[in-house]
């Protein structure tokens, strides 16, 4: 396969091809009723030419095309080159030639369609048959792929990726309208972390229930404590697309707004992407420029410290790379993206800040996020008043709007309970990508604005 891919590369700036054969399984409930099951198999290809800093690209589905596909995106980088304003390198990669493979101990790919079906059904039927839960959605997911990388500085890596999992969400209706509550399970590439997980569904049951019939929250500024879901979601949506250069490359007031060594919080605070962590959704080994994953210290002792990089981006800023730039699949173009990113865990615990707090609330989950600019809403799935240093009541229609530089200052502390979300997805470019994870321990916010009645 390395001389078939390297076959069309000339010296003509740079060049690089990807090959993939991708191979995806969906199963869908929608309550009791099967609305999906299918399963979906693509081949093809992507060639890249960079050409005094314009890039021209071209997609193809037949091998045979890949010597075209090389010329067209060549022919285009050269015609692109002419109207752009900056000429730039890409940054330098290494030269590597690799083959990675994957070996679970439990192999989805072995598994049948039908056990699969059984098995995302039982924990469905689990959930249904719980007085009080009015409907459900159950997703399985399976996304398996063998990659070829190729350039003309020499790099060839041979790869397989492979990610699967189970959402579940149960829905329950009490005074306040209907209200859910989610569970994650797998992202990883091993089937085992599937099976058996029947406590973890009664367990949500058990939440969705508590909640239906939980008081909704006064609006107002409250220390909270995140848990370690709502955290990692937190860092993920409020600072970790900030990380990602190719926002900051070509935007003069982000690099002052992201300029390396500005204060972001307190000594306490570390926040790092790490594509290289073994077992969690956004673990890679090479990155779709043939760049091998990094851990990336993105704020170090409350500084800024690093960000995340295409070569192009790295090139751009004179920045190291940190194996960032990937793409949903062989039709798409590359863009630099997170992989694990998470904060490193502190010295409190649980329950020291449960104690610090008199008149505060517990966040548990996230039912969403998005970013604007500085500012950053966060939806929880639940949540708990805090009273006296203890914990109380359940509440509900927690949502959080903030600016995301006040909310970092803001972080008092972190608790020493690392833990990462077993499910993955970002959307960015029209792609959205089921292998970026995100971690945290539970942290505590002196002062943050929550939405309610």
């Amino acid at each position: 396969m390395k001389e078939r891919l390297s076959a069309g590369f000339t010296n003509t700036g740079y060049q690089d091809v990807r090959f993939e054969e991708l191979q995806s399984s969906l199963i869908m409930y929608q309550g009791e009723q099967l609305i999906d099951i299918s399963v979906n198999k693509k081949v093809g290809g992507h060639a890249r030419g960079f050409y005094q800093g314009a890039w021209g690209h071209f997609s193809f589905n037949d091998l045979n095309e890949l010597e075209l596909a090389v010329s067209k995106a060549v022919k285009s980088a050269r015609i692109a080159s002419q109207y752009r304003n900056q000429v730039y390198e890409l940054a330098k990669a290494p030269v590597v030639e690799d083959k990675i493979v994957i070996s679970p101990k439990m192999d989805p790919r072995t598994i049948s369609l039908e056990e699969k079906r059984e098995l995302l059904n039982k924990y469905n039927r689990l959930a249904l048959s719980q007085d009080g839960i009015v409907t459900t959605q159950a997703k399985y997911y399976e996304v398996s792929s063998h990659k070829y990388f190729a350039n003309n500085e020499g790099t060839f890596i041979d790869q397989e990726e492979l990610i699967c999992g189970i959402n579940l969400a149960v829905f329950v209706k009490g005074e306040g309208g209907t209200q859910r509550v989610s569970l994650a399970l797998g992202g990883t590439h091993g089937y085992e972390s599937l099976l058996d997980k029947e406590d973890k569904v009664l367990e949500t049951v058990e939440k969705a229930l508590i909640l239906s019939k939980a008081e909704p929250i006064k609006a107002g500024n409250y220390p909270v404590i995140f848990d370690p879901g709502a955290a990692g979601v937190f860092i993920h949506e409020a600072f970790g697309h900030l990380s990602e250069a190719d926002g900051v490359a070509d935007s003069p007031q982000l690099r002052e707004t992201m300029k390396l060594g500005r204060v972001f919080g307190k000594p306490i605070l570390n926040v790092i992407d790490d594509g290289g962590l073994v077992g969690h959704p956004g673990s890679i080994i090479y990155d779709d420029e043939g760049v091998k994953a990094e851990k990336t210290c993105l704020i170090t002792d409350g500084i800024l410290t690093g960000r995340l990089h295409s070569r192009e981006t790295a090139g751009k800023m004179d920045e190291e790379l940190s194996g960032n730039c990937r793409a949903k699949d062989y039709s798409f173009a590359p863009v630099v993206r997170m992989s694990n990113i998470y904060i490193e865990q502190g010295e409190s615990t649980f329950d020291e800040m449960v104690a610090s707090i008199k008149d505060g609330l517990y966040l548990v989950g996230a039912a969403g996020g998005q970013t604007s600019g500085n500012s950053f809403t966060l939806a929880a799935q639940y949540g708990y008043r805090i009273k006296d240093g203890q914990i109380k009541e359940m509440v509900r229609d927690l949502v959080i709007n903030c600016n995301l530089f006040e909310t970092l200052a803001n972080i008092s502390a972190i608790g020493n309970d690392l833990t990462f979300s077993r499910t993955g997805g970002c959307g960015k470019a029209g792609q959205i990508l089921n292998t970026s994870g995100h971690g945290a321990p539970h942290i505590k916010i002196d002062n943050i604005t929550i939405g309610g009645k």
